[in-house]
């Protein structure tokens, strides 16, 4: 009998293959598929609110699947996994979000207000991404520099060594990171401000969220918005908005089981 298939959606600047560690957990009950770079196909320009990026999405299922799949994203997939269901529903099995809050309100309001003004680039991830090193003379450099950081320290070693083998490509100089810096960066200053219309109006799917009690984005996005449209379907694991790099294991079966548990609801 073949597995449920699931369609996982990476976060900004973490190609699919970062994730391998909570794939592991995932890959006995399930068909784990990806896109491996969100962002980086000029077919699919990164603009204002994203709609070229679901658009991928939707065009990378429809060309895939004979069959509705289980949408998994997080942070970025999380988010693109949401739109994608409210614009096709036809194609989505249930939808889980990892740590992707909903952002609605008066957030968003500031959201389109600091867009407008170009302090984005200044107030948000961007100005820290934009200055990114990008360069190093090999794998061994690279996994020094990352563990020496407080964000990628708390990882597990197998984590980070995935993140370097799937994020790294041949430089000149050594290697560097496939996701570019600019890439990441208009994501950032691109930030959905449109995420009223389906908070109000709901899924056509079973959604649930899977986010990180310590998570600083969470709680600079609000999770009002997220917590109505998941209603029960909502669980919070001890750690911050990376938890899928943090506790891949934990992440993981806390995942299977809102999959599971969503999938009896639409049953």
């Amino acid at each position: 009998m073949s597995k449920p298939i699931v369609h996982f959606c990476h976060g900004n600047s973490f190609p699919a293959g970062s994730y391998r560690q909570m794939f592991k957990e995932l890959a006995p009950h399930y068909e784990i598929q990806a896109l491996e770079m969100h962002g980086h196909n000029p077919a699919y320009p990164v603009t204002t609110d994203w709609p070229f990026l679901v658009q991928e999405l939707i065009d990378t299922l429809e060309a895939r699947y004979q069959e509705p799949v289980i949408l998994l994203g997080h942070s970025l997939g999380g988010i693109l996994s949401l739109m994608a269901s409210s614009l096709r529903p036809d194609l989505v099995r249930c939808l889980v979000m990892i740590d992707s809050p909903v952002v609605t309100g008066w957030r968003a309001g500031f959201l389109k207000t600091f867009r407008m003004l170009g302090l984005l680039e200044k107030y948000s991830p961007a100005q820290f991404s934009l200055k990114r090193r990008m360069i190093w003379r090999d794998s061994q450099e690279a996994f020094a520099h990352f563990s020496s950081k407080e964000k990628f320290a708390i990882w597990p070693p197998e984590v980070l060594h995935d993140y370097i083998d799937a994020g790294m490509q041949a430089h000149p100089e050594g290697i560097c990171l496939k996701f570019t810096r600019e890439i990441e960066s208009e994501i950032y200053v691109t930030l959905p401000g449109n995420l009223g219309a389906i908070a109000r109006k709901g899924l056509q799917v079973p959604i649930g969220f899977v986010g990180g009690t310590e998570s600083v984005e969470c709680r600079q996005g609000g999770l009002g918005a997220t917590r109505k449209l998941c209603g029960e379907n909502f669980v919070q694991l001890p750690a911050g908005h990376l938890l899928p790099m943090e506790m891949p294991e934990k992440t993981a079966h806390a995942c299977h089981a809102m999959i599971q548990k969503l999938l009896s609801k639409s049953a």
